[in-house]
């Protein structure tokens, strides 16, 4: 009986493996293994969140990006306009530019959080991701360290508001706006700036995750060329 069942188990096992392995391009012959694939698409993801992290955690990483750079919340847009025909300009500027630096420092600690959600990928991940639209990795690690980066990014956004005195000019901001106006705004600042820097990262990984689909120059390891080369 045990061995039966035991036999049972290996069968199933192979036709799993067998149908896994049926579905990625590239393997039919034994050209790729669902291990290379699997690492492949770890290497992309490594090398795609190194990327990114390294260029937005830089001065100027996410303010000197027109595509996501931070500016004041839909809903102080009228404060915005009100400060600058009041010539007070120079202090929504100060807010703004705090806010990217916020972003820009939050975002050197990103890192870890990515890689151990990469380590954590199953082949059934990576036969998803590769099989999947243009963007199926970058959202693979949205889905999975969007609750952990929050958690991680809030109170280093925090910190570096204050460092910054982006708290002081955003206080500055509507004290002087709600002089002219009857209906103060109260906007969570810190929580805005994290939602934000994370929509900031996650659109250049996707940056990233494209040219490594699409441009074979950026594809800086030899198992990224092997994997991508079979799309």
């Amino acid at each position: 009986m045990k061995r039966k069942l035991m036999i049972g188990l290996i069968s199933t096992f192979c036709l799993i493996s067998c149908d896994i392995t049926s579905q990625i391009p590239g393997t039919t012959g034994g050209s790729l293994s669902t291990s290379e694939i699997a690492s492949g698409l770890k290497d992309a993801l490594r090398v795609g969140t190194d990327s990114a992290t390294t260029k937005l955690s830089g001065i100027n990483g996410f303010f000197a990006n027109a595509a996501i750079k931070i500016l004041m919340p839909p809903e102080a847009k009228q404060v915005e306009k009100t400060l600058r025909n009041v010539g007070m300009g120079k202090v929504v500027d100060n807010a703004i530019l705090s806010m990217n630096r916020a972003a820009e420092d939050a975002s050197k600690y990103a890192g870890s959080i990515f890689w151990n959600a990469i380590k954590q990928m199953t082949i059934q991940d990576a036969v998803g991701i590769l099989r999947g639209g243009d963007f199926a990795a970058t959202e693979y690690l949205k889905k999975h360290t969007t609750a952990e980066l929050t958690n991680a990014f809030k109170p280093v956004v925090e910190k570096s508001l204050e460092t910054t005195d982006a708290t002081k000019y955003w206080k500055d901001v509507f004290s002087v706006y709600n002089k002219f106006s009857s209906k103060p705004v109260n906007t969570d600042l810190n929580t805005y700036v994290t939602e934000k820097a994370l929509e900031g990262i996650f659109y250049e990984i996707g940056l990233e995750e494209q040219k490594i689909r699409k441009d074979p120059a950026a594809r800086v390891t030899d198992i990224l060329k092997k994997v991508f080369s079979k799309q």
